[in-house]
């Protein structure tokens, strides 16, 4: 009876080993032994042109000897159902996975991942979907998904429960409570093709015109389709204030913004969740003012004014949301017209009397 004991320990000690064993065979082939299977060539090739081609595959996806159990269970399950015959079509991107990269993100990119970690971009499941006042007021669909949890696998109703606007609004699943529902994946391709950065001091110094303005991987994940798609397919919309076309700002990486921050079929300003500037801003990128990952505006105001306008006023005082949140004059759409309404004066040095 030991030996049968003893016997069976064995195995299990030795099929347990196995799971860390395999997976360092195709870690030490520096990604190309994941080739293998013959399901990751395509995902391998992408990899091999892009600006993280450097950083071997368990650097973001882990590796053999994490003590993550989950891990080796699903690398077990991909193993059966490859040795089956039985994969999908299409390799899909779990929410578990995007959450696992985004944690690994900020091994390299700590300053971005601050940021990210302090702003607004970094809302959690609960912080979305258990929203009191805004679940009362509109109905939970499956199109939040788009933009709020786009790796998640499901609907709506399989996210929060009861989906009416009577509440009380639970999480199906309690772990992802916590979880950010636009990690960083929701925004970057890792595998999208380009150059690793280098520092300038390394190839010369740039001219201003040459240097890089966009990373190549800004891309928006799409959930329908479980592809990127390139901020060089993304389109910009030309936005309207009433029947007048405004004016817009050339900067492409609006095309990303706008995937959600989106107005309504009818292209007017502030409709939807819609924030195009107008008014004074009028022709302003959204970059312009908020900060890329934390989306901080704090330095905003300082970057294109003098610290008085035309006025004689202090900018940063002046009554807009900048100064106030309670205010009734959205800075993204303010006007001088909005405070001056019994006619705009003239500027200070403006001796033309118009």
């Amino acid at each position: 009876m030991r030996k049968w004991i003893l016997g069976g320990a064995l195995v299990a000690v030795a099929a347990l080993l196995s799971v860390p064993a395999g997976g360092l065979y195709f870690e030490s082939g520096n990604g190309r032994r994941c080739t293998r299977c013959h399901e990751m060539q395509g995902s391998y090739d992408e990899w091999a042109h892009s600006s993280h081609r450097g950083i071997a595959c368990a650097k973001c996806h882990g590796g053999a000897l994490t003590t993550d159990v989950a891990f080796h269970r699903t690398n077990l399950r991909r193993a059966s159902q490859h040795l089956r015959d039985d994969m999908p079509e299409q390799i899909a991107f779990p929410n578990r996975d995007a959450q696992a990269i985004t944690a690994q993100c900020q091994s390299c990119h700590r300053q971005e991942y601050a940021a990210w970690q302090a702003g607004g971009h970094s809302a959690t499941y609960a912080r979305i979907f258990l929203d009191k006042k805004y679940n009362a007021q509109n109905m939970l669909m499956d199109d939040c998904l788009r933009c709020h949890g786009m790796h998640f696998a499901g609907g709506i109703a399989d996210l929060v429960t009861p989906v009416d606007r009577s509440g009380p609004w639970r999480l199906l699943d309690a772990t992802l409570s916590a979880a950010p529902s636009m990690p960083c994946v929701t925004c970057h391709e890792m595998h999208r093709e380009g150059k690793p950065m280098n520092k300038s001091a390394e190839d010369g110094a740039v001219p201003g015109p040459s240097q890089e303005l966009v990373r190549p991987s800004l891309a928006f994940f799409d959930r329908r389709t479980q592809q990127y798609i390139p901020l060089a397919d993304l389109s910009l919309p030309q936005m309207f204030d009433g029947a007048r076309a405004v004016k817009m700002s050339p900067d492409r990486r609006q095309a990303l913004c706008y995937q959600c921050h989106a107005p309504l079929a009818t292209d007017q300003i502030g409709s939807g969740d819609d924030r195009t500037g107008m008014g004074v801003h009028e022709g302003i990128s959204c970059l312009a003012c908020h900060a890329q990952h934390g989306q901080t505006t704090k330095a905003s105001c300082a970057t294109c004014h003098p610290k008085m306008s035309n006025c004689g006023l202090d900018v940063e005082k002046m009554d807009t949301t900048f100064a106030s949140t309670s205010s009734k004059h959205n800075v993204h759409w303010v006007k001088c017209a909005d405070c001056h309404t019994k006619g705009v004066p003239r500027k200070k040095n403006d001796k033309s009397g118009i």
